[in-house]
């Protein structure tokens, strides 16, 4: 049973705006990763309107991602992966002006090794909590625990809002 288009609208809309900004960046790099797939095919089979409308639409979540760094939590590490973003951009225009597969597969392979490092860096982010859940309850100086725990709210902040 096919489901109803406003209905599949309204599970991704609630889906975006229940969403933690760690799974909305993830979902931002599945979106681009897919659209990215997809246009793979139409670039072979020579399908220039479906292929320009989905590379332009990987190109538009990878703008997303580079204008979307803060830069005041980690300067050098947002620069690193601006570049990084920047290439991939890169990558797609020329996908898409000269319907070639191979900057449309560079821009691939950076963007599923970027997903990747980000979902090392989500199990890290929840080994976290869970160590710090599992440290709340034991006994011990409050004050200290307080204080460690702030120092690790600020290092997750660094790490994981660029």
């Amino acid at each position: 049973m096919k489901q109803k288009p406003h209905t599949a609208e309204e599970y991704i809309k609630t889906k975006v705006l229940t969403a933690t900004p760690t799974q909305l960046q993830l979902m931002l790099y599945d979106g681009a990763i897919r659209f990215c797939e997809q246009a793979r095919p139409a670039v072979e089979n020579k399908e220039v309107e479906k292929s320009y409308g989905l590379i332009s639409r990987a190109e538009k979540i990878v703008m997303e991602l580079c204008n979307s760094m803060r830069d005041e939590f980690a300067p050098e590490t947002c620069a690193n992966m601006r570049r990084l973003y920047i290439f991939c951009y890169d990558r797609l225009v020329e996908a898409n002006l000269k319907k070639e597969l191979q900057p449309l597969d560079e821009a691939l392979k950076v963007l599923r090794h970027m997903r990747q490092t980000w979902l090392m860096l989500m199990d890290k982010e929840r080994r976290e909590k869970a160590e710090q859940a599992d440290s709340a309850d034991q006994p011990g100086d409050a004050e200290s625990q307080s204080s460690e725990w702030a120092d690790q709210q600020v290092g997750a902040k660094i790490n994981f809002e660029g």
